[in-house]
């Protein structure tokens, strides 16, 4: 039973997120309240939607360096879209969505065709949407950030969807916080559930083998990379709805946080290992840390400290496990 315990990948990163609830709970006296648990909660969210679709693409043994930017890409088009086309919000979300996809499918195909590494063609593509988000919002608006479009027809509509607020408990917590419980939800199921979990898998595994037994790599890996081009396009609509307007250099750097998010949840960096609470563990204790730290009166620049010690932590110790784990098979 222990060591069916230990096999876990996200076992480690458990016992870092009560670690770290357990240091801040000591610390900063309003952690402890309820409306900061919300808080921290809408931090993990926005971050843990993105990192739950990253965890799976990295359990199909690949990476994209692109979805930082890409938020922002989904966002620029939606809103650029419905500002200066005078569309209804709804057909600007709809638009972007298909822009958000299209990335993702590109990236897959360009993976998947040209053999070259997915780090290397997503920076590519990251490198090329920074330029466009900047190039495209000061050649349209004439600076680098967008209107607002909070008089546009369906914008309450969609703001209800993506970024509006219920009340729990006397708390009010962002619905993002329950799309993204809904998508770690589905993910696990799918990933342990159906057949295509399990040529995910595969994949990471060993593509190889994979391909033998007739697992469709190549579509697979498109699938996982469209899956993140969804997650890329849904916390961009929730920025956008949230805050009205759009600065074109958003989300540079924010890649890094979801893989390292996927990784301190127990997803392999080369993949084949990893679960989708395992991300959201992640997600969780990277908005504990950066809430915690607030809350604490620390100095922020402490965060980057924290992240990275606890990616150290999470990489030495899920090796130090899996090494265990094998020695007692």
């Amino acid at each position: 039973m222990t060591v069916s315990v230990l096999k876990r990948p996200e076992f480690t990163s458990v016992l870092g997120a009560v670690a770290i609830f357990i240091l801040f709970m000591i610390v900063a006296e309003p952690f402890r309240q309820l409306s900061a648990v919300a808080t921290v909660l809408y931090s993990a969210s926005t971050i843990g939607i993105i990192a739950v679709a990253v965890g799976l693409l990295m359990i199909g043994d690949e990476f994209d360096l692109s979805s930082g930017v890409a938020v922002t890409t989904s966002a620029l088009a939606a809103t650029m879209l419905n500002y200066n086309f005078g569309l209804k919000s709804w057909v600007g979300v709809f638009l972007s969505l298909l822009i958000a996809l299209a990335i993702g499918a590109f990236n897959g195909y360009m993976v998947t065709r040209t053999g070259i590494a997915s780090f290397l063609i997503t920076l590519s593509v990251f490198l090329g949407l920074q330029g466009i988000n900047l190039a495209v919002t000061k050649l349209v608006t004439g600076q680098v950030a967008t209107p607002s479009i909070a008089d546009m027809e369906g914008f309450n509509s969609a703001r209800a969807v993506f970024a509006s607020s219920l009340t729990i408990g006397g708390v009010e917590v962002k619905i993002t916080v329950l799309w993204w419980l809904l998508f770690v939800a589905i993910a696990s199921f799918v990933l342990f559930k159906t057949r295509f979990g399990n040529w995910i898998f595969a994949v990471g595994g060993d593509a190889e083998a994979a391909r033998a037994v007739g697992v469709p790599v190549r579509r697979v890996k498109i699938i996982l990379f469209m899956l993140v081009g969804f997650a890329t396009w849904f916390v961009g609509m929730h920025n956008l709805f949230a805050f009205d307007s759009i600065q074109a250099g958003q989300g540079v750097g924010n890649e890094f946080i979801y893989i390292i998010a996927a990784v301190i949840g127990g997803c392999s960096m080369t993949g084949g290992r990893g679960t989708a609470i395992g991300t959201a563990v992640g997600a969780l204790i990277f908005g504990m840390t950066s809430q915690g730290i607030v809350y604490a009166g620390w100095n922020p620049d402490w965060f980057k400290f924290f992240l990275g010690a606890m990616l150290l932590f999470a990489v030495l110790t899920n090796n130090s496990v899996s090494k265990f784990t094998k020695e007692r098979k």
